[in-house]
């Protein structure tokens, strides 16, 4: 049973948090999968994998590599489908105690939109997170989260068919995130998770070929967590909706950081492949460390760090 702790308790842009932990998208499958390896209770929540309009297989294997201080991955939005999901996970998710989001996707704004208003329907969802990091057929391949005024399209879009609370997962693959983040925010985004991975690749000596049959892959883990932090410094200082910190965390240090630099919660991913207690342990670092500096909400911290 969840233990109350208001001195740890966020609110992320309408989505009610006990503690500001979340288990990031494409990192726990559909929640189910991390059943006897983390207590639910122990997190504020989870973000399930990312849902299509259609099934997807994903791209061809090997699609997953290790690499120094995190991990490669181009495993091609695979997953059930929204009707699937609606049938088959979501019964499981509502029975969670922690809060719970969908993630969207799709190649076409009107993917996005079809799936969202399927989802509308359904109880037991806390929030939406839209992945922009889908190519926009329309716009010539150009990813959603790469242009200001695709994505902005998107999320009035998104905002007109959705009473749920709407968060953007924006792509750090960008000159400058700035644009994109005030972009997302002028159309109706409540939150923004701050960033998904970069483009990476490794070389097999072997065969004198890239690892991944993609080529490349998202890059996540440590490697990254500079990299994130200076982003979410960034965003939090140019919008007044809250940001999610995703990037590399494994500890509750690490999730300080990204309070401190402005960020309201956190989302913990490729740590739970290694360790899937990390989230729980992140969860109750935050909580010692604020009863050692005596603080009375974790509200105090956010943004402490920024000059």
């Amino acid at each position: 049973m969840r233990k109350s702790n208001s001195a740890l308790q966020v609110n992320v842009g309408g989505v009610k948090l006990a503690n500001p932990v979340i288990l990031a998208s494409g990192t726990c499958g559909y929640g189910t999968e991390l059943e006897g390896w983390l207590d639910f209770n122990t997190i504020g929540g989870l973000v399930a994998k990312s849902i299509t309009l259609s099934p997807r297989t994903g791209n061809a294997m090997p699609r997953v590599v290790e690499c120094a201080s995190g991990m490669l991955n181009a495993i091609g939005l695979a997953n059930v489908g929204v009707e699937a999901f609606c049938r088959e996970k979501l019964p499981a998710l509502r029975k969670c105690p922690c809060a719970v989001l969908a993630n969207v996707a799709g190649s076409r704004a009107e993917e996005y939109i079809h799936v969202i208003q399927r989802l509308e329907k359904q109880p037991g969802i806390a929030g939406l997170e839209l992945n922009v990091s889908c190519p926009n057929v329309h716009a010539g391949g150009i990813e959603f989260g790469r242009d200001p005024k695709v994505l902005a399209k998107l999320v009035s879009a998104a905002r007109r068919v959705t009473r749920r609370p709407l968060w953007i997962k924006l792509s750090p693959n960008v000159t400058d995130i700035v644009p994109l983040a005030k972009a997302a925010e002028a159309a109706g985004a409540d939150a923004l998770t701050v960033a998904n991975t970069l483009v990476g690749m490794r070389m097999d000596l072997a065969r004198h070929r890239p690892v991944l049959a993609n080529l490349t892959g998202g890059l996540s883990g440590p490697a990254i967590k500079p990299v994130a932090l200076a982003l979410v410094y960034k965003v939090a200082g140019a919008v007044k909706i809250p940001v999610v910190g995703c990037g590399g965390i494994e500890t509750a240090g690490d999730a300080l950081e990204f309070i401190l630099a402005g960020a309201t919660a956190v989302q913990i991913g490729t740590g739970t492949f290694r360790d899937p207690g990390i989230p729980g342990r992140v969860a109750a670092g935050l909580r010692t460390y604020l009863a050692h500096r005596r603080l009375h909400s974790i509200l105090d911290l956010v943004g402490a760090g920024r000059v």
